[in-house]
């Protein structure tokens, strides 16, 4: 009898080492953020430090469940580890494939045979320096328009540049050609056509259109 009340505390606390959590609020100021957590049956848990992995970081939303480690058996000493969300988790992911994703629908999708996928609404590339694509092949396909704000554009590089452009395309300043310039249709300078211009010839009368 005395020796199970000797270790009647001990068993309370191997029992509540480890716990099942419902996320309630996240405070995501402080350098390690903290947790407002609901324990087994409605105990609430606040200021429960949330321990991630470095590198990586997320405000889970509150529903969330994870799991909750006791240190020495103490509740007032707990942290939090691995909330997710199986309300908004990407399912069906093939073995060995990673998914970084979000409730609105955002998704990184590392697929097998080294296919990686991204799906946004709004996607910003914030590169002070310089930002550089290596590849074979090169396509965007943009429904409404491309625009470049540059004050400068070059193609080409090593062994020259073959390209075409099968749109209508307007040039807002100075424009310099080195090489021929080869046209199917027709030129115009200042309004001047040069397949449909006439000017006066040199006896008097006006000259034909060029030939």
């Amino acid at each position: 009898m005395n020796l199970n009340r000797l270790l009647d505390p001990l068993r309370r606390r191997v029992a509540t080492l480890i716990s099942r959590a419902v996320l309630a609020g996240v405070n995501a100021a402080p350098g390690c953020q903290t947790l407002q957590v609901t324990i087994l049956a409605d105990e609430p848990q606040t200021d429960v430090e949330h321990l991630e992995p470095y590198g990586f970081t997320s405000n889970p939303l509150p529903g969330a469940e994870g799991v909750i480690l006791n240190v020495a058996g103490q509740r007032g000493a707990c942290i939090g580890l691995n909330f997710g969300d199986r309300r908004v988790r990407v399912t069906s992911l093939k073995s060995g494939e990673v998914c970084v994703y979000t409730d609105e629908g955002d998704k990184i999708h590392l697929m097998r045979e080294r296919h990686m996928r991204l799906e946004t609404l709004h996607l910003e590339i914030m590169a002070q320096e310089d930002a550089t694509v290596e590849t074979k092949v090169y396509t965007v396909r943009a429904s409404q328009g491309v625009s470049y704000a540059t004050p400068s554009f070059a193609l080409g590089g090593e062994g020259g540049c073959n390209a075409a452009i099968n749109a209508n395309m307007a040039i807002n300043g100075d424009t310099t050609q080195t090489g021929a310039i080869t046209a199917s249709g027709d030129v115009r300078g200042r309004g001047v056509s040069l397949a449909e211009h006439t000017h006066t010839g040199d006896s008097g009368g006006v000259t034909g259109k060029p030939l």
